[in-house]
């Protein structure tokens, strides 16, 4: 009896502690679509259908022009953002402005050795194109592993060393698992930062641990846009010691992703024509939302797409500069887009449509999320 009467008191008595240890909590705010951390109860409506809280979402958007010209003077009234089919509210709009935090990743495998010389002379264009004067950039490399050659700095002459210094690996390019670590890496970095992982390789991987499905989840999680320069390992065959060059084969990865069309000639253009027949966008989607699913075709486009970013394939050492330089040029002319999701924050597959009020422009964005419940 006497405990029974106590236990109103010391309720009462707790309950102040309660409230004020409580807010913090909810005063700090995490950027991206975030699904509840475990341990955290998740609230349950009537009918039992799982509400899961969504705190900001970033949608990188570039627009171009019918011959392919970036556009840069819309304004932040031009955008119109859909979440799951529902007109959003844009939060905040801006052009390029935001600091960026970067992964450099690059496969150093025994694969694409000849190519690393050329891939070493990109250092000052990373650092002068691509992070510029308020930037901070990391590098990762991987083959057979995955090792962090050089954590987060400002510092231009450390990265271009990191750069230029890149070992050479093993035949394996665990491509997946190099993208885990640098989405890993990036989720810790300042919310207000732009967070880009730049990926020199092959467009394949082997080896990896990890699925790609998932790896882009928690890219989309974590606001990360991926960009791809995909190397060819025919390219790097034909500059090999005669001793050591393999024989060429008919569809190398990285070069063409897929067979050719009954009849023809498989070469880089009908390649080119006949990728416009696949729809990456709705390919980046089935992998995030088979997250555990297989993808063994063109892993850096699908990236690429699901985020967002880029994917520029290269064929000779001189166009690997350039296509570092294109994408350094298109990161300082992207438009984000941050809205908060209303009126649709169920579990699953989010889609983003952005659109703009300017006929005649094309617009890209990532695909959309996933919020699950664990």
């Amino acid at each position: 009896m006497t405990t029974r009467r106590a236990l109103p008191s010391l309720l009462f008595l707790l309950a102040p502690a309660v409230v004020f240890a409580a807010f913090p909590a909810q005063a700090q705010e995490i950027q991206g679509p975030i699904a509840p951390k475990p341990g955290t109860p998740v609230q349950q409506p009537p009918g039992g259908a799982i509400h899961v809280r969504v705190a900001l979402v970033n949608a990188p958007v570039v627009v171009s022009d019918a011959k392919g010209g970036l556009i840069l003077d819309l304004q932040k009234k031009d955008f119109h953002v859909l979440d799951n089919g529902i007109d959003q509210t844009i939060e905040s709009f801006d052009l390029g402005g935001e600091p960026l935090s970067a992964v450099l990743v690059f496969e150093t495998s025994s694969r694409i050795a000849p190519l690393l010389p050329a891939v070493e002379k990109t250092g000052i264009v990373f650092t002068q194109t691509v992070i510029g004067p308020s930037g901070e950039a990391a590098v990762v490399c991987y083959d057979d592993t995955v090792e962090r050659l050089l954590p987060f700095t400002w510092d231009h002459d450390r990265i271009e060393k990191a750069v230029s210094s890149l070992p050479a690996g093993t035949s394996g390019a665990r491509l997946y698992d190099a993208l885990s670590e640098a989405v890993a890496m990036l989720r810790d970095r300042p919310a207000e930062r732009r967070r880009a992982i730049i990926v020199v390789g092959e467009a394949r991987d082997s080896g990896s641990e990890e699925k790609l499905g998932e790896v882009l989840r928690q890219a989309q999680l974590a606001n990360v846009v991926i960009y791809g320069v995909g190397l060819s390992p025919t390219s790097a065959a034909l500059r090999a010691e005669p001793s050591q060059a393999a024989p060429l084969q008919v569809t190398p990865p990285g070069t063409f992703g897929g067979p050719p069309v009954p009849g023809t000639v498989q070469t880089p253009t009908s390649q080119q024509q006949s990728a416009g027949n696949i729809d990456l966008l709705a390919l980046a989607e089935w992998a995030v939302r088979n997250a555990s699913a297989a993808v063994k075709d063109r892993p850096l486009e699908v990236a690429a797409a699901a985020t967002g970013g880029m994917f520029q394939p290269v064929l000779r050492d001189s166009t690997v500069e350039k296509a570092v330089d294109s994408i350094g040029g298109e990161l300082n002319s992207q438009y984000t887009l941050s809205y908060r999701p209303t009126g649709s924050d169920a579990q699953g597959y989010h889609q983003i449509r952005v659109t703009v009020d300017r006929p005649g422009v094309k617009v890209r964005t990532r695909p959309g999320y996933y919020l699950d419940v664990k």
